[in-house]
């Protein structure tokens, strides 16, 4: 597949040393935080939970911008997504089949289109422009998971969900039943991939690849955390836009 909707990056020494300098800062930011850990105690979302600089420099350390195929962008604080052994664990804030969907599907999901209101319907809110995660440890349980191409098919139905309403309030318009018909049509045609990743290498997501997170296997030990950027775009059309 020529564009499969994501990519490998690394390993670089920069991208390393950018690792190895976020990892005590992050480390004291998992523990200072008040934030619940989810799933019985076995992940932390850790949303911008890194004090990293809009320019991406934490601890003194520069973002490895000259290693990424990536034009420099302002960045927010980024996200501490941190998996420990035995994850997923039922708990009471999600429902039977909301773990049944994490464990049997990888909790699969668009980053930026968020559940609003007491029905939780999915309305794009947060436009990023990418996404990209970079390994702070070397645990290779629970790696993300993709659908590869699948940033095609959802990049269509949310076009076509969003085309009668002027592009202003496409933030506002509910899209949850095209979403949903999206994904299953991915899960029936897409590949799954599992891309663990290590110290030193960046994974780069299309912003319209499901993805998820697959449950914790094997005998490994000790925290799996990623630090996740996704810069903003202006505008949904941008989020939409052909791939």
């Amino acid at each position: 597949m020529s564009d499969p909707g994501w990519h490998r990056i690394g390993p670089d020494p920069a991208i390393a040393a950018w690792a190895r300098a976020a990892l005590p800062v992050a480390a004291r930011a998992i523990a200072d935080s008040a934030e619940p850990w989810r799933c019985g105690g076995t992940w932390f979302v850790g949303v911008d939970a890194l004090p990293n600089g809009p320019d991406g420099t934490v601890a003194g350390a520069a973002f490895p911008w000259a290693a990424l195929p990536l034009t420099p962008l302002p960045l927010h604080r980024a996200q501490l997504s941190v998996i420990r052994p035995g994850y997923p664990q039922p708990s009471p804030e999600e429902s039977a089949s909301a773990f049944r969907f994490r464990q049997t599907r990888d909790a699969a999901h668009l980053d930026g289109l968020l559940p609003v209101g007491p029905d939780r319907r999915r309305m794009i809110r947060e436009p990023h422009a990418w996404i990209l995660g970079l390994p702070l440890t070397d645990i290779r349980a629970a790696p993300l998971v993709v659908w590869e191409g699948s940033h095609r098919i959802m990049a269509q139905a949310l076009r076509a969900a969003l085309r009668a309403h002027p592009p202003e309030h496409w933030g506002d318009i509910d899209v949850t039943d095209a979403y949903q018909a999206a994904r299953t049509e991915v899960f029936r045609t897409c590949p799954r991939r599992e891309l663990p990743a290590a110290v030193g290498e960046a994974t780069l997501l299309h912003r319209l690849t499901l993805h998820g997170v697959a449950p914790w296997q094997g005998t490994e030990q000790g925290d799996r955390i990623i630090a996740y950027v996704r810069p903003m775009l202006a505008s949904v059309a941008d989020w939409v836009a052909a791939p």
